[in-house]
């Protein structure tokens, strides 16, 4: 990263925190400080609406909107989601998971969104609660010492600015500038993805009002596909697939994602007729990384800047804001009790860490034929369907005693995978032999836009 150097008029303008980001993690951060009677910097490098991927929520995040007040917002911007479709080439019948058959039967259904509409609610959120909020101003550098830190940043005509914080938290996503900057990231040694995806015109839907908007989820050799309907009648479409696999293209990256959504019939069906919006396909690598640490004395990381996972199951929205409620107590800990905020911190660390973890269970395991057909053939064995519906849904943070019927499911799938050991051997020889197929090699990294 080139630094930009601060002019010699430069000066560090107080504020009592500074957040770095602003996506559905820094926003409801910084509106939940400013509701606190605090002064919040909120700082975006791009300006609102941006484009983002990561459009579908979770009833989990239903609550958290309620809380804002946010609620009927959402519901004017959002295609209702009431459930999951679960299509494999293994099988003959398609599998509808509905999240009122959860545990919790409270909030049985979430939304689609634009991320880019989403995103700016919550910017403008923050802002009309108090929060200082500057978009195309990318933060360079943080320096940290005994009571806080000072935060440079870059505006987009080139004019820096200087922040003296007493609290920095870091909502940077993907960047993950403090990470980064402490050398704390690292990708996670099982599990590592690339992506590409685009939004089109004219995808066919499933009928039924209830129906509708429900995300679609493909199983193909590499990988798995999304299909997210949304309000406006677009559709996003995405294919979760091996980094190497997406290395071996040796076409345009659009010619390549036709390609290999042709290896999905089903959802090739789907798209018969339908259009590709600007003609604009996107990829991405390096998913599944984590930090070593989630906050210091004078710091905290939210949402992807602190962790990223596959998003099968839609948690990264839910995550980062759930995370923003938990971490505005850590905040308020260190400013107002001092005494109290290395407990505050524990329980925070403790808090981030578990939700990745619970989703990332499922998500080692989703192409392992095991685990497929469990999906494909949900049973309510000792509750075990609406505990794995509880999970999908978002609760995964105890609000629910899910613990027992969750094992039971988990050791459903090792038995499965123990009883069918070849079908696995034989999936994963059959993915190797793809991938040879294909040229696919650890060599140029091919990732980008097209």
């Amino acid at each position: 990263m080139n630094q930009a150097q601060p002019s010699p008029t430069s000066k560090a303008e107080p504020c009592d925190v500074l957040v770095i980001g602003g996506g559905p993690g820094g926003s409801t951060m910084a509106a939940l400080l400013a509701e606190q009677g605090r002064d919040v910097v909120l700082l975006e490098k791009a300006h609102h609406p941006r484009f983002h991927i990561g459009e579908s929520l979770l009833p989990a995040n239903v609550p958290l909107f309620e809380r804002l007040g946010l609620r009927e917002a959402v519901d004017r911007i959002g295609m209702p989601k009431w459930g999951v479709e679960f299509v494999s080439p293994q099988h003959r019948h398609r599998s509808f998971l509905e999240f009122g058959d959860a545990w919790d039967k409270s909030v049985p259904m979430a939304w689609q969104v634009r991320r880019s509409d989403l995103d700016e609610l919550l910017f403008r959120h923050a802002q009309s609660r108090g929060a200082r909020a500057l978009e195309g101003c990318q933060v360079q550098q943080v320096q940290f010492d005994g009571d806080g830190a000072t935060v440079q940043a870059v505006l987009d005509d080139g004019a820096v600015r200087c922040w003296r914080a007493r609290y920095v938290v870091d909502a940077s996503g993907r960047d993950t500038l403090l990470a980064r900057q402490f050398n704390d990231k690292h990708r996670h040694p099982r599990h590592n993805s690339a992506a590409m995806f685009g939004h089109f015109r004219g995808a066919q839907r499933l009928q039924g009002e209830k129906l509708a908007g429900n995300i679609s989820i493909f199983w193909f050799p590499h990988g798995w596909f999304w299909f997210i309907p949304l309000a406006d009648g677009s559709t996003s479409i995405g294919a979760t697939c091996a980094p190497q696999y997406l290395k071996s293209r040796a076409k345009p990256l659009r010619d390549f994602f036709f390609d290999t959504i042709a290896m999905a019939p089903p959802l090739a069906e789907r798209l018969r007729g339908a259009e590709l919006v600007d003609e604009q396909v996107y990829a991405t690598g390096n998913f599944s990384y984590s930090a070593r640490r989630a906050c210091g004395e004078r710091w905290l990381l939210l949402g992807d800047a602190y962790a990223f996972i596959d998003p099968v199951f839609s948690s990264g929205v839910y995550l980062a804001m759930v995370n923003a409620f938990a971490g505005a107590e850590v905040v308020a800990a260190t400013l107002d009790r001092p005494r109290q905020a290395a407990a505050a911190r524990r329980r925070y660390q403790a808090h981030v860490r578990k939700g990745p973890r619970e989703f990332s269970w499922f998500i080692f395991r989703m192409t392992n034929p095991s685990m497929r057909n469990l999906f494909m053939n949900p049973a309510n064995v000792l509750r075990a369907k609406e505990a794995v519906l509880s999970v999908l849904a978002g609760d995964v943070y105890g609000k629910s005693p899910i613990g027992p019927s969750l094992l039971f499911f988990k050791l459903a799938y090792y038995v499965g995978a123990a009883r069918h050991w070849r079908a696995s051997w034989q999936a994963w020889r059959a993915r190797r032999r793809t991938l040879a197929d294909v040229g696919a090699s650890p060599g140029e990294n091919v990732l980008g836009s097209s």
